[in-house]
């Protein structure tokens, strides 16, 4: 007698929070999104001061967070949120380009950084990824944060460059190899295909390395790559 084959559960769908001031844009992002069979839009708010409240109802996977907001901007919630011990990934949501503030979304612990005027299948995309553990930026603002870190005169670059290349000493090989791949803003995806390994390996390594240098996010790895002059490393294994 043949044991039929049991189908394997369908993926939950990705919860998504939607907090921006702006009900036009709420508007918008939620018939954007809400039009994604696998994105179950559980709520929006209208100030970051709400977020955490909403967060600790709703438990969304995912928030997609505005910067200026009145009363608690994004950048504040996303600190708040993201210093819970069952915090959701944010995506960080804005009009203009990188800036200090940027970095402080990065440091705070955003996974990723979308402009409001990149188009909707890729903010959509965006959604999909950071809720599979795979942090976004938008290239516009990866290109900008690495104009803001090489902006510094030749002699503060140069010492940068030497405490960058010191504190990459810390990898090994393959640790080192996956952190110039991240610096090429390539995803777990790629960098598997570009050095041979399955994506759950890729997710290691760049744990580990995250880890070890105690970051956040994979800007900050990227950012120090770039300090210490390693990207032309990765030219070798298809990454430039």
């Amino acid at each position: 007698m043949t044991t039929p084959t049991s189908t394997p559960p369908a993926a939950r769908p990705v919860r998504l929070l939607i907090v921006d001031d702006d009900p036009l844009v709420r508007a918008g992002l939620t018939l954007m999104l809400g039009g994604a069979a696998d994105i179950d839009i559980v709520g929006e708010g209208a100030d970051g001061s709400e977020a955490a409240g909403l967060v600790e109802r709703l438990r969304p996977d995912v928030v997609l967070m505005d910067i200026r907001m009145p009363v608690m901007d994004g950048l504040t919630a996303t600190e708040v949120l993201r210093g819970r011990p069952d915090a959701p990934e944010v995506i960080v949501l804005t009009t203009f380009h990188a800036d200090e503030q940027v970095l402080r979304a990065i440091r705070a612990g955003a996974a990723g950084f979308v402009l409001k005027d990149t188009p909707p299948g890729q903010i959509v995309d965006s959604v999909r990824r950071v809720a599979a553990g795979d942090p976004v930026l938008s290239p516009a603002v990866t290109r900008q944060l690495m104009a803001r870190a090489a902006g510094p005169g030749r002699e503060e670059k140069a010492d940068r460059a030497q405490r960058a290349r010191r504190r990459l000493t810390l990898l090994a090989e393959r640790e080192r190899e996956v952190a110039i791949a991240v610096g090429h803003g390539r995803s777990n995806a790629e960098i598997a295909a570009a050095l041979y390994l399955s994506v759950a390996t890729v997710k290691t390594q760049v744990s580990r390395i995250l880890a070890k240098f105690d970051f956040n996010n994979r800007v900050q790895i990227a950012l120090l790559v770039h300090d210490a002059g390693l990207l032309d490393e990765g030219e070798g294994h298809g990454l430039s």
